[in-house]
């Protein structure tokens, strides 16, 4: 087998000969060489048989600076095979070896957005990936032991590996995480972006559609807000509505009296118990939006919509937790100002509930910012229960499962939207499968909460988000690198920075899930 290695290489040579002093006829003359080495004719006998002098110059010259170099095209047959296929190879780029690339570590920085994961490896590139916001970084750090030593450019079998161990929403954020960081090493050490490893792009710039949270209480305050969002570049707009807005209207909702004395009170969000109106999934709490609430409710989408006018599309989000029924109700009301899409109107688990929803109205529905991997999204796909998907990077699966979620959908006339909370890693994450996937809408942006957030990277054209979009990075991996500095600044409290966890090197568990 050595023997026919470099008796390969030597091929490799002549082709080289072949492209570097341009001979007319390539394909033939390496017919013939190929036809000399099955009859075991010697490669000397084959220089004799060059067309011209100047020729055998220019080759006499290439062989005698190979020698110099240490390695003639005689001892290519005595060389150990290593440094024959180095010397052959001389002219790729090398960024690293990436057949030798071997994981080594993994580590943290507490930033107060989402955890920030770094893989590094023993040639010295790293990536770098996002923990979703909310999630634990255990949920990353318990996936060290599985990846130790494995290469990273085997991202797809180390995904497989290691999806298991995520799931629904921020369940998902650790293997996210890593997938991500795998892409970004990638992408260094064979010199190319992330979205070349995808099959190429179809866009340079991707539109953005910017997150308005509900600060403002009235319609018309809401409405100068939105309007202020638009005068920034944003192309595409988003607004936080719902029974959230009805809570100090009288008569606005039914049953909210029970809710508003529970731990809690009516707020979507926290962890104050089972029972609590934030932990009561959306069919099961009972509230109803009266027609007093539901004017109300319209009346902040029609001065928003007067203010921003119908050239840009406008998204709503968090319309509470309310079941199929006040969905229906809300989305017919709806159907006047020609909303983008109403987002996650229930959970995104009630398939058939989702359908009711999307046919009884030519609002547009979405959901899928909490799915992870495409088996989660095919019966929303398959079932057109939805008229556009959400995926979030940070919790589909990371870059290549979220391009085959966009591909499933394209396939079945479904469009695709981004979520996206975290920092610009990601975000370029995000990026690079949007430029990607053919069926992309737009990408979330919430860095506009974070004055900062531009200056969390290096190497990228700031601002990052311009007059509502984003150019697509060329540099290699994601694009982009830490700016160590400023995420120093923003840790959590008693938080480390990429500390050591030699404490979750030793793998304690049998992972095959069946017998």
């Amino acid at each position: 087998m050595p023997a026919l290695y470099r008796c390969l290489c030597v091929i490799l040579f002549e082709i080289k000969f072949h492209s570097q002093f341009k001979y007319k006829n390539m394909k033939q003359s390496t017919k013939q060489l190929f036809s000399k080495f099955n009859s075991k004719e010697s490669f000397g006998e084959e220089a004799k048989e060059e067309s011209s002098e100047e020729s055998k110059d220019d080759r006499r010259s290439f062989l005698k600076k190979a020698a110099i170099g240490g390695l003639s095209l005689g001892a290519f047959s005595f060389a150990p095979v290593e440094k024959t296929l180095a010397f052959a190879t001389q002219k790729i780029n090398r960024y690293s070896g990436p057949s030798d690339l071997k994981i080594t570590d993994m580590r943290i920085a507490d930033f107060e957005i989402c955890p920030i994961l770094k893989i590094y490896t023993n040639q010295g590139v790293h990536g770098l990936g996002d923990i979703r916001d909310g999630a634990d970084k255990r949920y990353a750090l318990e996936l060290k032991s599985r990846i130790l030593g494995m290469n990273p450019c085997n991202v797809e079998m180390i995904f497989k590996k290691i999806k298991q161990f995520g799931g629904p929403s921020r369940q998902a954020g650790g293997v996210c995480a890593v997938e991500m960081a795998l892409w970004d090493i990638i992408g260094k050490v064979y010199n190319i972006p992330v979205y070349q490893c995808l099959g190429g792009k179809y866009r340079d710039q991707i539109r953005i559609y910017c997150d308005t949270t509900a600060t403002e209480k009235t319609p018309d305050g809401y409405a100068k807000k939105m309007k202020e969002r638009l005068n920034m570049g944003f192309t595409w707009l988003k607004m936080d509505m719902g029974i959230e807005l009805l809570k100090d209207v009288p008569n606005a909702l039914v049953n909210d009296d029970f809710w508003k004395q529970q731990d809690g009170g009516m707020s979507q969000w926290g962890n104050n118990g089972s029972t609590s109106f934030a932990q009561t999934k959306h069919p099961f709490t009972a509230v109803q939006i009266t027609p007093k609430g539901l004017d109300y409710l319209v009346q902040f989408a029609a001065d928003v919509r007067q203010a921003v006018g119908y050239d840009v599309p406008l998204s709503t989000d968090h319309w509470g937790h309310i079941g199929v029924n006040e969905a229906i109700k809300l989305t017919k009301a709806m159907e006047p100002y020609d909303l983008a899409w109403m987002e996650d109107l229930i959970p995104w688990f009630y398939t058939e509930q989702w359908r009711q929803i999307t046919e009884s109205t030519t609002t547009p529905t979405l959901t899928g910012e909490d799915c992870y991997l495409l088996d989660d999204f095919k019966p929303l796909i398959d079932n057109h229960a939805v008229d556009i998907i959400h995926p979030d990077i940070n919790s589909s699966g990371g870059i290549l499962e979220t391009k085959k979620i966009g591909d499933y959908a394209e396939e079945h006339g479904v469009a695709m939207a981004l979520h996206h909370y975290a920092t610009p890693i990601s975000y370029m994450a995000s990026v690079h499968v949007a430029a990607a996937t053919q069926n992309f809408l737009a990408l979330e942006d919430n860095g506009i909460y974070y004055p900062y957030w531009d200056d969390l990277v290096t190497g990228i054209s700031k601002p990052i988000i311009n007059k509502g979009y984003v150019k697509v990075p060329e540099k290699p991996g994601l694009g982009v690198e830490l700016n160590e500095e400023v995420v120093k600044q923003h840790l959590v409290k008693d938080g480390g920075f990429f500390e050591p966890t030699p404490e979750w090197d030793k793998l304690r568990s049998w992972d095959r899930t069946y017998s």
